[in-house]
């Protein structure tokens, strides 16, 4: 598992991460804007977990889409699955409670939550570590 995140920092705050990604096995996530802009990213990528990753320099993947039929197909899926999981999740703010929110990711995928450490779950989910403990203790 692997979590995107940016270190916001500001000179009159503390620094702190903001994960706006959460990945699991036999997921696709990259750091597309930056690969498709082959400029440098301005986010992270960590792992949470022990995984194992596969990375494609822009050269070789360009060279794979000239030369093959598939790959044009499974890089368009990709940059789909991207977008909507993209789309989603900035909906999902926008429209849903944090409890919401959070019970939405215990359904879709309750292996994050007993993987993923929980800061980056709040953060994922828009809210504090303590706002999300409370969430929590109430469903207990």
């Amino acid at each position: 598992m692997y979590a995107f995140f940016f270190n916001k920092i500001h000179p009159a705050e503390p620094s702190k991460e903001i994960t706006f990604s959460l990945l699991t096995e036999n997921m696709f996530g990259s750091a597309y804007d930056s690969f498709i802009t082959r400029s440098p990213c301005s986010y992270n990528v960590k792992t949470v977990t022990d995984s194992e990753l596969y990375r494609i320099h822009f050269d070789d993947l360009e060279e794979l889409y000239t030369t093959t039929k598939i790959s044009n197909y499974l890089g368009r899926i990709s940059a789909e699955q991207l977008y909507v999981r993209k789309m989603q999740r900035e909906i999902s703010l926008l429209t849903h409670s944090a409890e919401e929110r959070y019970m939405n990711l215990l359904r879709s995928n309750p292996r994050l939550i007993q993987e993923v450490p929980l800061k980056h779950i709040a953060s994922y989910i828009g809210i504090t570590p303590q706002a999300l403990s409370r969430i929590r203790k109430q469903l207990l």
